[in-house]
């Protein structure tokens, strides 16, 4: 009875363990999975095969700020979500819990081999940062990351997050840049007050100019 008590207690211990890992198995984990993994000390490992998952979008020198100030050269930021996020989304027009998004910021080129004019993507990646939903850590988080495999958690007072929340097309998330996604929120009647009310702003300013 003491014997099987013990082995109750010891796996109760793996337990609380699973969901927070040393940083080289977390990483191990991380090559495999299209879930968030997390290492001991709250960090979030960054899915090293990110560029398997589905392809959504790629902007060019994108800026949300009303006062744009452009660095001097030239980026495009590609997203990438979760498969399994993806399809759900495809479904039901809505993010499931785990939904991952990758950005990736990439320096542009325009004098390399045989171009002659506009810009092309380079190997030189300038950022990476993830949007993810894990309803066990509050929903809706914002990690960034350097040169190393794990980013911190953004704090939620960060202007990110007010923006997302305030013109994000979907449940936070800018559908409305995401060609292949769009349509299929429209059908689905899942547009958020925020994007329709600058919808429609941005209707009137056009009408405003005929």
């Amino acid at each position: 009875m003491m014997r099987f008590g013990l082995l109750v207690g010891v796996a109760a211990f793996l337990l609380t363990l699973s969901g927070s890992k040393t940083p080289a198995a977390a990483e191990s984990v991380a090559s495999t999975s299209t879930a968030p993994v997390y290492t001991a000390d709250g960090k979030l490992v960054f899915p090293p095969n990110y560029r398997e998952w589905v392809y959504l979008t790629t902007g060019l020198d994108m800026d949300y700020s009303p006062t744009v100030n452009l660095a001097e050269h030239s980026m495009f930021d590609n997203v990438f979500v979760n498969p399994e996020a993806y399809k759900a989304f495809v479904a039901t027009g809505k993010w499931p819990d785990k939904t991952i998004f990758v950005l990736e910021g990439r320096v542009a080129g325009s004098k390399g081999s045989i171009n002659k004019g506009g810009h092309y993507q380079t190997t030189e990646i300038m950022s990476r940062s993830i949007h993810l939903k894990d309803e066990a850590r509050g929903g809706w988080a914002f990690f960034g990351f350097g040169d190393g495999p794990n980013g911190s958690h953004i704090p939620k007072e960060a202007v990110c997050y007010s923006c997302h929340v305030d013109h994000g097309a979907v449940d936070t998330t800018f559908v409305q840049f995401y060609p292949t996604l769009l349509e299929i929120a429209r059908q689905k009647n899942v547009f958020s007050p925020g994007y329709l009310k600058d919808e429609a702003a941005m209707a009137d300013k056009k009408e405003s100019k005929k």
